[in-house]
């Protein structure tokens, strides 16, 4: 943890020594180098509600599994893309059931208060009139959606067929609330 910001850190200190994988800091300190610190803090919340709450990370492993598994062998059409993303969508709605329960959905809702308190506004943040930032970045830095999209992603296409459906799930639901 030495290697993330004391924002980030900061986030993570209540749990117990041992709770969080390797592959949840690392997770972490990708997404403090492409996001921020703020969006590392953010995404905290996910491996927070995960070592705290064992029958969900059994899940996780599991789901993780079995989306490992879809590799080249199998067909985007084959009925397990359909039933792994169905297990996904359920997984991810427990998960977000948990973080709202448990109040870290309101801890994540402090980050962004603790934040602007932390960093505020001023004049020549290129903002405009509306209060909009203008996207403004150093010169031959390259933005988050680019760096992401210069992670090296070998997924198989059954595999980002589960991806797809699982995403259709989640704006289904959310259409319907």
């Amino acid at each position: 943890m030495d290697l993330l910001s004391d924002f980030v850190t900061e986030r993570l200190r209540g749990l117990p020594e041992g709770s969080l994988r390797r592959a949840d800091l690392d997770g972490l300190l990708v997404t403090e180098r492409i996001l921020g610190p703020l969006g590392a803090a953010l995404q905290a919340t996910r491996f927070i509600a995960l070592a705290t709450h064992p029958a969900l990370r059994e899940d996780s492993d599991r789901i993780d599994g079995a989306e490992e598994a879809l590799d080249d062998s199998a067909a985007a059409d084959d009925p397990r893309v359909a039933h792994v993303a169905a297990e996904r969508h359920a997984f991810e709605c427990a998960l977000q059931a948990v973080i709202e329960e448990s109040g870290l959905s309101e801890d994540d809702d402090a980050l962004f208060d603790a934040w602007d308190t932390l960093h505020p506004a001023t004049a020549d943040d290129g903002e405009d009139e509306a209060g909009l930032s203008s996207g403004s970045r150093e010169a031959g830095s390259m933005s988050a959606r680019e760096a992401i999209g210069k992670m090296p992603y070998d997924f198989s296409p059954a595999r980002l067929r589960c991806m797809e459906l699982a995403e259709e799930l989640s704006a289904r639901d959310s259409a319907a609330t």
